[in-house]
This record gives structure tokens, sequence and C-alpha cells, in this order.
């Protein structure tokens, strides 16, 4: 497979592939220093961090990967009980990455899909996790056990997605443009915040029938297995420093506590709002350079 590159986008870093887990990871790279981690969510890929990671790169490594069944990584099966977009699964992938270039600790940041990734990755392997940071999202569980008509309201695809294949798959596919489209325009408050040429990368992404459905497994892994493992874990907590961040016009700020709902999953927990939606790393990158620089 041809690997794709981005550098008028993210300049200065490479591409790779990387195979861990039999799955094939996309995987950029950039920078020098301590190592950084960066997960995307749904429906995004890794250039959703093209305004912050070359800034990161100046003091940090940064990595920055599409996750299992996204962008360009692998879409696997989802096997039985969606056991392969498991967060437990996904967040090994990102282990694995990491260990294959050399880095058996390092920093995390996680933002959606990618924040829950994260905070597997920290539960099943504390001694890798150094600093956590997790954008805009509650705790899963914590979500789904509170919810009620406002949250069904606005996270309306948490509750789509997860219907038995293939019902969201073949409805998505008769315009899968506009709905990533109305997706993105839903969560994202500031006006013009999605760069052309990344939305672009988006819509080739999500122009692939296997990623959607891996979208697809993906959400019903979290309202299936993952809560298996979450209820497994619920006396456990995140040893990691954390900062919780959250978009003060999204819906996470206004419906939850957000840092006490952390506080309930992990010793160490900050956190604060930034003026903008779901996707501060896109609506208000100078202001999460700077939530993300102090605390790492």
């Amino acid at each position: 497979m041809v690997v794709r590159a981005f550098p008028e986008l993210l300049p200065g870093f490479t591409w790779q592939d990387t195979d861990v887990n039999g799955v094939r990871i996309r995987t950029a790279i950039g920078g020098e220093g301590p190592p950084l981690l960066l997960l995307h969510g749904h429906p995004q890929m890794h250039l959703t961090w093209h305004k912050v990671a070359p800034v990161l790169a100046e003091r940090f490594t940064v990595v920055a990967t599409d996750l299992r069944g996204y962008g360009d990584s692998a879409k696997p099966d989802g096997g039985p009980e969606h056991i392969n977009y498991s967060k437990r699964a996904m967040a090994a992938d990102q282990i694995g990455v990491m260990k294959a270039l050399g880095f058996e600790r390092f920093r995390l940041v996680g933002h959606d899909r990618g924040g829950r990734v994260a905070h597997r990755l920290a539960l099943d392997a504390p001694q890798a996790v150094e600093k956590l940071v997790l954008i805009d999202i509650a705790p899963t569980a914590t979500m789904y056990a509170r919810t009620d008509m406002e949250f069904a309201r606005r996270y309306f695809w948490w509750f789509f997605l997860i219907q038995p294949y293939p019902l969201p798959e073949r409805l998505i596919s008769a315009d899968p443009d506009f709905f990533l489209e109305t997706h993105i325009a839903g969560q994202v408050k500031i006006a013009g915040a999605v760069d052309p040429r990344v939305m672009a990368e988006y819509r080739r992404c999500y122009a692939n029938a296997r990623m959607r459905h891996a979208a697809c497994e993906d959400y019903r892994a979290a309202a299936g297995i993952d809560l298996v493992h979450d209820a497994e874990d619920a006396d456990r907590r995140v040893e990691a420093p954390l900062l919780a961040l959250w978009g003060a016009r999204g819906t996470i700020g206004a419906l939850y506590d957000v840092v006490e709902t952390w506080r309930e999953k992990a010793t160490d927990v900050r956190g604060h709002a930034i003026d903008c939606g779901h996707c501060p790393q896109e609506e208000a990158p100078e202001e999460l350079l700077r939530s993300i620089g102090e605390f790492l």
C-alpha cells in the first residue's frame, strides 16, 4: 500500500505503516524530545492534529496515528462481540506502535474516540503513560449510565451506530459525505475551523465502506464489551496525572461536571473548558497548545 504523506499540513513529519498485533497502523512522526502520542476521534483521522502537532514537535517527538479502522490504518473484522474494536484492542495497537518506535513510556493526548482508547491504555498499561490529556469526553460508562433525552438528542449517533449490522452502514452509504459533514458541522462551533484540505481527507476516508463499518464496530464495542471491561475495572484508577479539557460551546461540559466524572476514574485530575465546540485542536489550537504545554 502507498503511504500517503501530507508535508504541507504536517511539515517535518514522516509517514510509515507500523505492523502491530497483526494490524497495520498508519503512523506520522515528527520532532525531537520526549515522546508524545496523539489519538484522534470519529470521524477524523490523524490530520485533525495538523494545527498543533508541528508546534508540539518543537518540544516533543510527536507520534500521530490513525486508530485501527480509521483513516489509512487496517480495518479488521469486528469479531465476536465486536472484540476487535474494543478499546482494549485499540489501545494495545498504540502501545505496540510506541514500542516499535523505541518508546516504553510516553505522554498521551486523546480526543473523542481516541480519548476513550487513551483511558483504556492508561488502565491497561499504567507503566507506559507519563501524563494523560483527554479532550471533550466524560468516561464512557458514566455517559451511558446517565443518559437522558437531552444527551440522546445531542449524541444520537451513539445509539444509531450501535444498531445491528447492516442498518447504519446501509443508511449512511446512501450519502456518506452528507452524514460526515452534518456530523462535523453539528460539533464544530467556530465557522471555518476545519481546513478544506483536511475535510477532503476526511471525505476520502469516509468514502471507504470498510471504514464506515469499522466506525460502527467501534461504537458497538463501546456499548458492549467496553462496558464489560469497565465494570471489571470499576475499582481501578488511572495513575497518571490527568488533564481533562472540553469545549465550552459543546455537549460534554453542558451535561456533565467533567472534572468530577474523571475524579471518579483517576487519582490526579485537573481540567478546564476551552472556548470552542467539540474539536479544540481545529477550532482553538492556540488555547489548546497553551493548556497542553503547561501540563506536559
